[in-house]
């Protein structure tokens, strides 16, 4: 049985004719004929009442007609949905976002994307690079923007950015009123840093390491905000990237640091010959040139 079997059927009860069915379909009466049989065949009971002038359904009939027109109308909603998703019509996005970066130009390109496709629903989740690398690899992300290195045997990506770490302090601290911090000048400061799921942690205390001290850690947070208003508090420094120095607190200044510098490069990335619903391979698609053009200019 497949479903022309049922819509045959269907059109056969409309009509209460074998014949007027098939002109209405445009097909020959004899065709539509061995297709009620071989349904009948197969379900064993007979669909309709032939010893009268006008077909009747039997009472096997009328419970599969029921049946056969919920499944009918089930297909065509299939049809509609795929529709759907293959213009781009409806489906869903899943990206992740670190929460250290500043995302207003990825917003943007959001927006521009949502107005081409209003359909198309975004779920941002905020994470630090090695749980968006995690998430994305085992589907629980389509993209992830991460910062770079990433593992090139498991994910493809382009480059968003790059740029240079700054050190945050309060304004009263004794290195506040310089325009350039050496790294290894901060030896015997108290640092805040994002937590181990952020790639971050890692690069500044290898950073330090290699500037000669191990960095006296305080605290480590998931959240910019709490680093932030413990620096303002005066409990010790931190390293951000320069595009969300513009945004501080008052109570918190930047400065440059020198040798080394601290550079981060972010990327989106996403699974290598993963499968993508129809959406996110036109995300994809859409936010790779959209998203260059918009942090290059910035």
């Amino acid at each position: 049985m497949d479903i022309k079997h049922l819509q045959y059927f269907i059109e056969v009860s409309n009509h209460k004719s074998f014949s007027r069915a098939a002109d209405h379909l445009f097909i020959t009466q004899p065709t539509i004929s061995k297709m009620i049989k071989n349904l009948e065949s197969e379900l064993g009971v007979e669909l309709f009442d032939r010893s009268r002038k006008q077909l009747i359904l039997t009472d096997a009939g009328h419970i599969i007609l029921e049946q056969a027109k919920l499944i009918d109308k089930a297909f065509q909603n299939l049809k509609v949905e795929l529709d759907n998703l293959t213009g781009l019509k409806k489906g869903h996005i899943r990206i992740g976002l670190p929460p250290i970066f500043d995302a207003h130009l990825f917003l943007k390109v959001v927006s521009i994307f949502h107005e081409k496709y209003p359909g198309i629903t975004f779920e941002l989740v905020e994470n630090g690079s090695k749980k968006i690398e995690e998430d994305v690899e085992k589907n629980l992300l389509d993209v992830g923007v991460i910062v770079l290195p990433t593992n090139d045997e498991v994910f493809d990506h382009f480059s968003l950015m790059k740029e240079d770490l700054k050190l945050i302090l309060h304004p009263s601290h004794p290195l506040a009123e310089k325009e350039k911090v050496n790294l290894e000048e901060l030896a015997n400061e108290s640092f805040i840093l994002f937590n181990k799921d952020f790639v971050l942690n890692d690069r500044i205390i290898l950073s330090c390491k290699k500037a000669g001290f191990n960095p006296h850690i305080i605290s480590e947070s998931s959240q910019r905000s709490f680093i932030e208003e413990m620096v303002a508090n005066k409990f010790g420094v931190s390293l951000l990237p320069a595009s969300i120095c513009h945004h501080l607190h008052k109570d918190v200044k930047s400065i440059d640091i020198v040798n080394p510098s601290i550079s981060w490069n972010l990327a989106v990335i996403w699974v290598k010959n993963g499968y993508f619903s129809f959406a996110a391979r036109e995300w994809i698609h859409f936010s790779k040139e959209q998203l260059k053009q918009c942090y290059q200019k910035s």
